[in-house]
């Protein structure tokens, strides 16, 4: 008989899987990859069916949420399979999806069918030339798009992610804000995290923290503390008159490592214990040893959740902590 949940040494339940399809994308972030990034060999990319055993592990431990993630986790082809057999998995309280929106003027409703219910869209600035500077693709109407054909499908919560930078986009918070609000969506805004040698910027120079943000809302706009969780590390304000919750991210100026219930799976099959960390297992070789073997699955799972740290050490320094970028860990 198998351990029936995932605990680890400090007594945290894991009940949120972060599972990544792809390490590819069709932009090119800078706080997230390398212009030039060399991605893994498609035979290193675990497929489909050992996406959704993954998946299955995890759901037989006791995990109720999982976020697809990648890179771009709508490139993956094929991957409407693998969210419609999740979306069937009646333990699964919540199927959610990290997304760049280019995809979505065309998958929305497909999305929504398959039962994916919320998405996070990732959107840093609604100035067309700043959005190709960040993404370098100057795709920012193809992403507005897809956020409006994202609400008409009809999910229960859309947020849109922005990564805050001093001198970057600091100056756009409020516009975001007062967009999300216009569409009744929700937004969290984020501190850069030191994962992954950037040159376009740096982090010490462009850091703002979610006080920062925070003061600059509150100019314009009342903010209530709100209790609503989603299950992921954002602290939630509502907007005073508005149906718009506004979150904050703080990897560096307030840890959130305490109340941590999640794990990550590359797209290459590591399970990563904690973001801040490099230490991971190598799903994938277990799987491909045993195939089938479900249950040296959970042990392993199991027996890995005993290595979870107890917190990440951001600094805001020059250091590169972490030397995987954002885009191979899966978000």
């Amino acid at each position: 008989m198998h351990t029936t949940q995932l605990v680890d040494p400090f007594g945290r339940r894991i009940t949120y899987l972060r599972l990544s399809v792809t390490d590819r994308c069709d932009f090119r972030c800078t706080y997230c990859m390398s212009e030039d990034m060399v991605f893994a060999p498609r035979s290193q990319i675990l497929s489909l069916e050992e996406l959704y055993n993954v998946a299955d592990a995890f759901i037989g431990l006791g995990v109720k949420r999982i976020r697809i993630t990648g890179g771009e986790p709508l490139v993956r082809k094929n991957l409407l399979s693998l969210l419609r057999r999740l979306g069937e998995r009646p333990e699964l309280e919540d199927l959610s999806i990290t997304t760049n929106g280019s995809q979505l003027s065309h998958l929305a409703n497909d999305l929504r069918a398959a039962g994916v219910t919320r998405l996070n869209v990732s959107l840093d600035s609604l100035q067309r030339e700043r959005f190709a500077a960040f993404t370098r693709r100057d795709m920012l109407d193809q992403v507005l798009a897809g956020i409006d054909a994202a609400a008409a499908a009809g999910f229960k919560r859309i947020k849109l992610n922005s990564v805050v930078q001093t001198g970057r986009n600091d100056d756009e918070v409020l516009g975001l804000v007062e967009y999300a609000m216009a569409r009744g969506l929700d937004i969290s805004f984020i501190e850069e995290m030191p994962l992954g040698s950037v040159v376009s910027h740096q982090r010490e120079q462009t850091f703002c923290s979610s006080d920062v943000v925070r003061e600059r809302i509150e100019q314009r706009h009342a903010l209530v503390r709100s209790s609503h969780v989603t299950g992921g590390p954002s602290r939630y304000w509502q907007v005073s008159g508005s149906d718009t919750r506004v979150g904050f991210i703080s990897p560096h100026s307030n840890n959130f490592c305490g109340d941590c219930n999640r794990v990550r799976v590359t797209a290459e099959g590591k399970l990563v214990l904690c973001l801040g960390h490099d230490n991971a297992l190598d799903l994938r070789s277990l799987m491909r040893a045993h195939p089938g073997d479900s249950e040296r699955l959970r042990e392993a799972l199991v027996g890995a959740l005993q290595l979870k740290p107890e917190r990440h050490h951001f600094e805001t320094d020059e250091q590169v902590q972490v030397i995987r970028f954002m885009s191979m860990t899966g978000g």
